[in-house]
């Protein structure tokens, strides 16, 4: 077809049903050229709704799971309500340097508070206020050669650790 009558809305329409991209841009580089440049969006882990499997992106997108042995390697979420927040909880985690690839599971309660399973078992329980605080907190005790051999740190009570 004539680089003329190509629709830049065309090629984008065609592009827009995949659901891992964030962004496209197309250009015409005439005589002969047409210029897509498509911006991924980066999985973050695979959620757990109402008995369905998802895969949430960086963008808070639900895409529909289907089988695929190369996203064994992201953590889980559960809860109810869990979509709505665990990119903001993703990214407290990413901001204060949080390890996010040693995490197995994230769990998510509807009074605003997350459980963090991670490759290990450890079970750390965080509150539901002071995220960021617990987070910086949970860090450095993960650190620490002492708290290795605890299977629960919970963090819930404030000003308090208590371990099992």
């Amino acid at each position: 077809k004539n680089i003329l009558f190509i629709k830049r809305k065309d090629i984008q329409s065609l592009l827009s049903s995949i659901n891992f991209l964030k962004k496209i841009e197309v250009r015409k580089k005439y005589p002969d050229t047409i210029i897509i440049k498509v911006y991924e969006t980066k999985l973050v882990a695979v959620l757990f709704k109402k008995d369905q499997k998802y895969l949430l992106d960086s963008s808070s997108n639900l895409i529909p799971f289907n089988t695929n042995d190369l996203l064994k390697n992201l953590p889980s979420v559960f809860g109810e309500g869990a979509e709505k927040n665990f990119i903001n909880f993703f990214k407290k985690l990413e901001k204060n340097n949080f390890a996010t690839k040693r995490i197995k599971n994230f769990y998510y309660f509807q009074i605003g508070r997350w459980d963090i399973q991670l490759l290990n078992d450890q079970k750390i329980k965080l509150p539901s206020n002071k995220t960021t605080e617990a987070i910086q907190q949970i860090i450095e005790l993960l650190d620490r050669e002492d708290f290795k051999k605890y299977k629960v740190i919970d963090l819930r009570i404030n000003d308090k650790i208590i371990v099992e």
